[in-house]
């Protein structure tokens, strides 16, 4: 069964995270913040981290920066609540910041729950 780490600081969307993808046969590990997933990642054997961008302390671009580093070979997917691309020209394109930083996919929240699981199959054959 492949491990699942999330990075969110959002408790429901952890819970929701973990219940979906528990249905579809995945073990799924959630923590609240960027330094708990790195502890987390070094610790364990993970298929695939999801990570939030937006949190407090160490938000999501530094950590996928911090994983990286450490693992160069786990896949990231990268989510937020923020619309990567905005109608706003002043707007940061968070989907190339967050590919900078390592991410191998990115989603926008709220995911529809088809595409997570893509995501999350696409994700599994990268480390393959």
């Amino acid at each position: 069964m492949p491990r699942i780490l999330i990075i969110d600081d959002d408790a429901a969307v952890r819970t929701s995270t973990r219940l979906m993808l528990s249905a579809h046969g995945y073990e799924v590990i959630g923590v609240a913040d960027g330094q708990s997933g790195l502890a987390a990642v070094n610790g364990g054997n993970f298929a695939v981290v999801i990570v939030d961008l937006f949190m407090a302390g160490m938000n999501g671009l530094d950590t996928m920066r911090a994983i990286r580093k450490g693992h160069p070979h786990i896949p990231i997917l990268a989510v937020s609540g923020f619309m990567f691309t905005g109608r706003c020209p002043d707007m940061p394109n968070y989907e190339i910041m967050a590919t900078e930083a390592g991410a191998n996919y990115a989603l926008y929240k709220p995911i529809r729950p088809a595409e997570f699981l893509r995501a999350i199959r696409d994700c599994i054959d990268i480390a393959a």
